[in-house]
């Protein structure tokens, strides 16, 4: 059994740890640089031509910069800027075309970096988004960079930054897995001059988390997006089948950083409480509700007992701000999965991924989703505790969460725990240990318990084995209760292959995890030739591949044989087509309701589908996907029409951003249409303030969901929501009526000691 209880969590989340740290403190101590030797001062680079590494030297400064955009003190004249970056796209190797120069920095209180981006055509760069954290801000002109603070090679943390003075982070894990969620609080200004831009950014020590001491070793990397040219380099040479993400990633690959100096250890402790107003309208509650008022008020702790590890807690946790899921139209017999919103639970969520690079069949152990939503509906969250953390080779994580009893969900006061650890092996591999616990399963019966051991390793730059065990015990289930994985990925530039063994018994269910599939055995492989074609000036790389799974019961019964073939062009100036027919043999073992009114009888049914898309590059004012599909399906026939990624581009201040999805099928047992229209609107004042709506219609229902958010972070870490949601019924009426609906006014501020 793994149960911890929050009182024991936290008692040695917040006494225990300081001790342990001190008891692990010399094995951080002098890591083994990777990389040339030191440049000497002046000099802030020194680069090696045969491995292509290069060793960085930051500056001491004797007073804080002036963050705001401008290079006018004496630092820059007199500490040379490094430079040289190369291109991975799209001529790898060669000098980038727009010249970039760049400053790490670093006083007692903040790490600096400054860059200056030379253009030769300013007017044409493409500036146009500016909200924090949004994903259209990589789609244009931006830079990046990593700092590896743990010089483990393999995790990291990216800060982003536009020339609108946009700015994203997230966390690294694995040099894979990328968490935007991550919001630590540092400060950038941007400034435009006549041959470019500039950005400055600070980024406090006390946002950071790294090894014991003061002498400090890092990695680090810095990427430079011209969109407009459709051009990606970076500041050392990378292969290109690292493409965009996975090169910030690489921390293996990246500089080695020396010479910085971390302040000795202070009090590093965040207090964040918030209160919240809210006005409640359901019609379709028994009694109903009609503008009935509310209010609620929590507290969110920070606390680092060390350098090198957190401690996260939190009592009465409100997730009113959160944006509303994207709907979807499922036409399989297979659960939907819904992404993890809520910030208490994305920050540092790579720590507890389990079993390697995933797809839409892996199990989920932990899928925080279980926590505080039951059948849809919100479940009361009263304390929980979370201790992250680096201790010499191993990460280590632990959550422990008490939600409250929710008759109207059906859910009873449940305690959820999972606890990580994963130890770095070899250059680029680890393994690692995972166990979780329910204290009442979701059927109500007695506690389900998970635990499961899994690798990861890592072989050149693109060769890697993922493989895992796992087991779930419920209690009163016995037998054919575990899964596991053995999977071959090489991902390179001009080649792929991927192998794969999976398998989910019948009665493995995680009730804190997520199971898309159970009961099966698959065998998967899939083949790629990614040629780039040396006399085209139009088209950047051509795409053939292919790829077959064959999937079982328990029982070795056939259900599923799926054959996909595809032929698609990445084309110079970012826009993409693809080609695909897929051929599918799925076997129904239950009647399946496919549609209101309409059921599927037990068999084996034939499925085909070709399909063609085309995307249109972030470059233009309008951009997005079509995806057009047609094919036998289920006995009788189905057409297609998918409209997703699109965007409007009216100002770098305004967006509209259409959804649109029709499906259209004709069964032997009845025809129906699902539709499902969307579009969400932004309009940002100011990088940290923003307005956003985002309208949903969904035929399957008849219902148009509305979800309108202001967020404004009128101070680094504090914010101001305010939030409107309601949903609308019986469409053919002149006014649709209201079902429910709500607004909400929501403050936090952040206090840092």
């Amino acid at each position: 059994m793994i149960r911890v209880s929050i009182r024991a969590l936290l008692f040695v989340c917040l006494f225990g740890l300081p001790t342990l740290s001190g008891q692990i403190r010399s094995p951080e101590l002098s890591p083994t640089v990777g990389g040339p030797r030191a440049p000497v001062p002046s000099a802030v680079i020194a680069r090696d031509a045969v491995s292509g590494r290069a060793t960085i030297r930051a500056v001491r400064l004797n007073q804080p910069l002036r963050i705001d955009g401008r290079l006018d003190e004496a630092v820059y004249r007199s500490v040379p800027a490094i430079s040289d970056f190369v291109q991975m796209e799209p001529h790898a190797g060669l000098p980038a075309t727009e010249k970039t120069e760049l400053w790490i920095l670093f006083d007692d209180e903040n790490v600096y970096v400054t860059f200056r981006c030379w253009e030769s055509h300013p007017e044409r760069m493409v500036v146009n988004e500016m909200r924090r954290d949004n994903s259209n801000l990589w789609k244009g002109e931006n830079v990046a960079f990593m700092f590896d603070t743990f010089y483990d090679r393999r995790n990291g943390v990216e800060f982003g930054v536009t020339p609108s003075g946009g700015r994203y982070e997230g966390q690294v894990t694995n040099e894979r897995y990328y968490y935007g969620d991550w919001n630590p609080v540092w400060k950038v200004a941007v400034k435009r001059f006549q041959g470019g831009w500039i950005a400055e950014t600070a980024i406090p020590f006390k946002s950071l988390r790294y090894r014991p001491g003061r002498a400090q070793v890092w990695s680090f990397q810095a990427r430079r997006i011209n969109a407009w040219k459709n051009e990606l380099s970076f500041l050392t040479q990378l292969p290109p089948a690292l493409g965009m993400g996975r090169g910030i990633f690489a921390a293996s690959l990246a500089p080695t950083v020396v010479g910085l100096e971390a302040p000795e250890h202070t009090k590093n402790l965040e207090i964040k409480p918030y209160v919240r107003g809210d006005l409640a309208t359901d019609n379709s509650s028994s009694p109903r509700i009609s503008n009935q008022l509310g209010g609620d008020a929590g507290l969110d702790v920070k606390y680092g007992p060390t350098q090198n590890l957190t401690t996260d807690l939190t009592y009465n946790p409100d997730f009113s701000q959160v944006e509303v899921d994207d709907q979807q139209i499922n036409l399989t017999r297979f659960n939907l999965f819904l992404p993890e919103k809520r910030e208490f639970f994305l920050e540092n969520q790579g720590l507890f991924a389990f079993g390697g690079t995933g797809n839409a069949d892996v199990p989920i152990l932990f899928y925080s989703r279980q926590i505080g939503i039951n059948q849809g509906q919100a479940v009361p969250i009263e304390a929980g505790g979370r201790l992250i953390g680096r201790v010499g080779r191993f990460s280590l994580g632990a959550l422990d969460i008490e939600s409250g009893n929710q008759e109207q969900a059906g859910a009873p006061a449940t305690n959820f725990s999972v606890v990580r650890i994963k130890r770095d092996i070899l250059r680029r591999s680890s393994v690692g240990l995972i166990a979780t616990e329910r204290s009442v399963s979701a059927s109500g019966s007695a506690r389900n318990t998970v635990y499961g051991a899994d690798a990861t390793f890592a072989f050149f730059d693109n060769l890697s084995f993922n493989t895992y065990w796992a087991r779930a015990n419920t209690s009163g289930v016995s037998k054919d209760d575990t899964s596991y994985r053995a999977q071959l990925d090489y991902s390179g530039d001009r080649y792929g292959v991927q192998l794969e063994r999976l398998a989910v018994g019948s009665n493995f269910d995680p009730e804190i995890g997520f199971v898309r599939r159970g009961d099966m055995r698959k065998n998967f492989g899939y083949l790629r030739f990614s040629p780039r074609p040396k006399t085209s000036k139009r088209i950047r790389k051509l795409y053939f591949d292919g790829s077959m799974a064959y999937i079982t019961n328990g029982a070795g019964h056939l259900e599923t044989r799926d054959l996909l073939g595809e032929f698609a062009i990445d084309f110079q100036n970012s826009d993409h087509f693809t080609a695909q027919y897929e051929r599918d043999y799925e076997f129904i073992p239950r009647p399946f309701a496919i549609a209101p009114g309409i059921t599927l009888p037990v068999a084996g049914y034939n499925l085909e589908t070709a399909r063609t898309g085309y995307t249109l590059g972030p470059q233009r004012h309008l951009s997005g996907s079509l995806l057009v599909e047609y094919g036998p399906f289920y006995g009788g026939r189905r057409a297609a029409v998918t409209v997703s990624g699109s965007r409007v581009n009216a100002t770098p201040r305004l967006s509209v951003e259409p959804t649109y999805s029709i499906n259209h099928v004709t069964l032997s047992q009845g025809n129906f249409t699902a539709q499902l229209a969307g579009a969400r609107a932004t309009f940002t004042v100011t990088p940290l303030m923003f307005v956003s709506s985002l309208t949903q219609y969904n035929s399957t229902t008849h219902v148009v969901s509305t979800n309108v958010r202001f967020r404004w972070e009128y101070r680094p870490g504090s914010e101001l929501f305010v939030v409107y949601n309601e949903e609308r019924a019986n469409l053919g009426a002149m006014a649709p009526a209201l079902r429910d609906g709500g607004l909400v006014v929501k403050i936090n501020r952040l206090l840092r000691f």
